[in-house]
């Protein structure tokens, strides 16, 4: 199972979307800087995230989860 992690910013321009969904804590920091997300990655990699945490700054509540995907089914081709 993959995971997933949400970022939802609390502190945003009006019109700036305030949802954003990464495959990993580094991916985070490719798009948003620490002052946005409220924390830095070195923070965010010790929080505890895993097993479905949740770390709520001033700015932001990031969540990790797991991604729900449907199971593979066979095709019947032989």
């Amino acid at each position: 199972m993959a995971k997933v992690i949400h970022v939802h910013l609390l502190c945003r321009g009006r019109y700036e979307r305030k949802d954003y969904y990464f495959a990993s804590i580094s991916a985070i920091y490719t798009v948003l800087k620490p002052e946005d997300v409220g924390a830095t990655k070195n923070y965010l990699l010790h929080a505890g995230l895993s097993g479905n945490g949740t770390v709520i700054t001033r700015k932001a509540i990031i969540k990790q989860s797991t991604l729900i995907r449907c199971p593979r089914q066979h095709t019947g081709a032989e």
